[in-house]
């Protein structure tokens, strides 16, 4: 069927956080949000109807996840990223997030060190520090042409002192698609160290201009005992609210160490609606997929364009991953407050700021472009007739 990601969906009443929280996050609602990272757009029809067919149903007890859930898994990582995960090592949990929080207690004590290369995710410093870790950043280096590179001896320096390094692959907030060999010489540098890597996929199906995800197990055949994998189709589906993630592990013995801490707190089980929707996703979403891809791209093509033309002041990076966008606004010449306030009060729009993807960086917010046009179109204008308001 043909989706139509041009239409406007009024997300006021949708019990929405990138709506709802507007007040809380910005100080007022009289903004745009284009934050946090889900999309505006609603997810493919036979998830819906996969959902819709539970809601009739009309009992939503204790949900049992049947061998088919994982297999569906299994059946969509072959499918796009060429290797078979055994199924006996996959386990369910509640999010990407926190499957990597728990693994940090579990695989590190207090005061240990966890390594990540910066700009990143924000949530990457929180669960460090709210586990009571402590943080190993590794900067990566803005090149001439826009993009990022790992300082790999930066990198094998930082190594040398961490229990676990999180890789963002592909990288948010940079929508950098790594490379087979920028994976290896990260990963094995961590191998020399004795540090677990815990790879971050959520992102690896929102892929454009030609790339190609490498899931980081794949890369060499002794990483699929050495390597946490984290997936889910939450993001790729537009589905975060449901809560599903599954990570596959290296061994038995990590696997079981895992399930246990969630038994521990019986959180086992995917809701109702989860279950089924994470199953038709992978099964049946392609065709959405593939309609996405582009319609994506274009907003990155859209923005980057306006820039250009209408605000050279601000320089965006055009990923090649998520649906995310990196601003470069230092030639505004403001400090990380001025820029945050000039985002909410003067273009009335709910951005990420880009210090908190980075304790060292500033002058950068981060954009989501997972909306459509129209939306897009009326941000972008607000923006530039604040930064025009500027020069008055």
């Amino acid at each position: 069927m043909k989706y139509n990601f041009d239409e406007v969906i009024d997300r006021s009443n949708n019990r929405s956080s990138k709506y709802d929280e507007r007040k809380k996050v910005f100080g007022t609602d009289d903004v745009i949000p284009l934050w946090v990272a889900d999309m505006d757009f609603k997810t493919a029809q036979p998830i819906i109807d996969a959902c819709v067919k539970k809601a009739q149903e009309g009992i939503w007890g204790y949900t049992s996840r049947p061998a088919s859930y994982f297999e569906a898994v299994q059946e969509w990582e072959e499918k796009h990223n060429g290797y078979k995960p055994d199924t006996a090592l996959m386990s369910w949990t509640i999010g990407v997030v926190s499957a990597m929080a728990s693994l940090i207690k579990l695989c590190s004590k207090p005061e240990d060190k966890v390594l990540f290369l910066t700009p990143v995710y924000a949530e990457f410093y929180d669960i460090t520090e709210n586990t009571g870790r402590t943080v190993v950043e590794s900067e990566m280096v803005r090149q001439a042409d826009g993009s990022w590179k790992v300082d790999m001896d930066d990198f094998a320096k930082k190594a040398k002192e961490a229990k676990i390094f999180l890789l963002c692959n592909p990288h948010n907030p940079l929508g950098k698609v790594w490379t087979p060999e920028e994976l290896k010489e990260m990963v094995d540098i961590c191998l020399a160290n004795d540090v677990l890597v815990i790879s971050d996929e959520i992102h690896s199906d929102l892929i454009f201009h030609g790339k190609h995800h490498t899931a980081t197990i794949t890369v060499d055949p002794s990483y699929k005992d050495k390597v946490v994998t984290c997936v889910s189709a939450t993001k790729t589906f537009n589905l975060a609210g449901l809560q599903s993630a599954t990570v596959i592990f290296p061994n038995k013995e990590l696997k079981d160490t895992f399930d246990h801490y969630w038994f521990s707190m019986d959180i086992h089980r995917n809701n109702a609606f989860s279950s089924v929707a994470m199953e038709a996703a992978y099964r049946y979403g392609q065709e959405w997929l593939d309609q996405l891809l582009p319609y994506i791209s274009a907003n990155f093509d859209y923005v980057d364009d306006f820039c250009k033309k209408d605000i050279p002041q601000i320089k965006p990076n055009c990923p090649d991953a998520t649906y995310l966008m990196w601003l470069d606004c230092r030639d505004l010449g403001m400090d990380d407050k001025e820029l945050v306030d000039f985002f909410i009060h003067k273009a009335k729009l709910g951005l990420n700021a880009g210090y908190t993807f980075g304790y060292s960086l500033h002058g950068y917010m981060r954009l989501n472009v997972a909306c459509p046009r129209a939306t897009l179109e009326k941000a972008m204008k607000q923006l530039k007739d604040a930064v025009d308001g500027l020069k008055k």
